[in-house]
């Protein structure tokens, strides 16, 4: 097997239990090595620190995927490593059938994600080392899982740093247009092939049953909204009007077909319109409401573009502070990892000065517990959930 020897002090945060290696941070390599190969790494004194694959392309230049000697291309290691994740999932969730299987560094299988829709699998290869041993882990996912289709949704701008194409496969079986699911008793109807990330949003789930205990005989406007989660919850927990805004055709359709299959569309509004600019027309209407949901798609998608992010993230908050009836709650998200949880808080009390608002701070929350956090790895966490109420 290859061999990667970091530089002198540059085991540190690894040995800590990180599973980057940067390209920086190695000091020489035993030979030259294809994107995704099989690599052990050893300190600058010639200590093994860890077993896992090298892409030369990539900043990332190796990711660990065990602290022993392993054969990381066998069918036995990503049999035991997918079936721990599945069972702690299932410790969770006994139930559930939609649910993240595999998250990546979170279950120590960098590069691969793996989510749960009922009998079809949607999965991401985001690098290289998962990239090449895709044939291996789909045969793998077939054996626990027994699907009826798996969809590789490789579509996403990440796998461009690994010197990987952009693309939607069918990995295994077929995929339907759409598949239904269940949360929390109600129906969901999911597109694998074209909807957002791998077709919905996941890592909410414990997060919508905040709507629960304040969104009853309450008037509730859900921004960004997508397939309509937050606003079929509101709905269903009995708010007395949810209006849905996205600005995409496609994403109010289908919140539509999933205000039907719940039989909640008579309370529920939609408009395919930019979810800036209904906000600022919604102030100059005189429109108020009791609940607001803020959950965009990532503004930041590099720390180079957080300056530019933060505009937008200042910006609807105020404008959401200022349609909140006296008592209402604002529940506002980022997904975007590069808006750190103390920074987001900052952004909220700036917002809440320019809109001239006392806000309290009632919760903050993060993602589901499927989409596990390691504290070695502080880029597992990137969901910000901060609940707050006008007083």
């Amino acid at each position: 097997m290859f061999r990667i020897i970091l530089g002198k002090g540059e085991d540190k945060r690894i040995k800590g239990g990180h599973p980057w290696v940067f390209s920086n941070e190695i000091k020489e390599t035993s030979g030259e090595m294809a994107a995704g190969a099989a690599a052990e790494v050893y300190d600058a004194g010639g200590g093994f620190v860890g077993t896992g694959y090298y892409n030369p392309r990539s900043l990332i230049a190796a990711r660990l995927l065990s602290r022993d000697h392993i054969d990381i291309d066998s069918e036995p290691f990503y049999r035991e490593r997918i079936g721990r994740a599945l069972a702690y999932r299932r410790s969770l969730y006994p139930a559930m059938t939609a649910f993240r299987a595999v998250y990546g560094e979170g279950d120590f299988l960098p590069g691969l994600v793996v989510d749960k829709y009922g009998e079809y699998l949607s999965v991401q290869l985001l690098t290289a080392g998962m990239d090449v041993r895709r044939e291996l882990i789909t045969s793998v996912l077939v054996d626990i899982f027994q699907p009826k289709g798996i969809v590789a949704r490789n579509d996403v701008a990440v796998r461009s740093l690994e010197g990987l194409p952009e693309q939607v496969e069918v990995l295994h079986g077929d995929i339907p247009g759409t598949v239904e699911v269940e949360e929390h008793d109600l129906r969901f109807r999911v597109n694998l092939l074209e909807g957002q990330k791998t077709g919905h949003f996941l890592d909410q789930k414990e997060n919508h049953l905040l709507l629960k205990r304040i969104s009853a005989g309450k008037e509730m406007l859900d921004c960004f909204c997508y397939s309509g989660s937050w606003g079929v919850h509101a709905a269903a927990f009995g708010a007395a009007g949810v209006t849905c805004v996205d600005i995409s055709e496609r994403a109010i359709a289908l919140a539509r077909q999933n205000a039907l299959l719940n039989g909640v569309e008579q309370v529920m509004a939609f408009e395919a319109v930019d979810a800036f600019d209904r906000l600022r027309s919604f102030k100059h209407e005189g429109r108020r409401f009791d609940v607001i949901v803020l959950d965009p798609p990532a503004f930041v998608k590099s720390r180079k573009a957080l300056k530019e992010a933060l505009k937008g993230y200042l910006t609807i908050n105020r404008r959401a502070m200022e349609l909140l009836n006296p008592g209402g709650y604002l529940i506002t998200c980022s997904c975007s990892y590069h808006m750190e949880r103390e920074m987001f808080r900052d952004l909220l009390k700036s917002a809440a000065v320019q809109a001239g608002r006392n806000m309290r701070l009632v919760e903050t929350r993060s993602q589901s517990p499927d989409h596990p956090i390691l504290l070695a790895v502080p880029e597992t966490e990137y969901l910000k959930c901060f609940v707050l109420q006008a007083v």
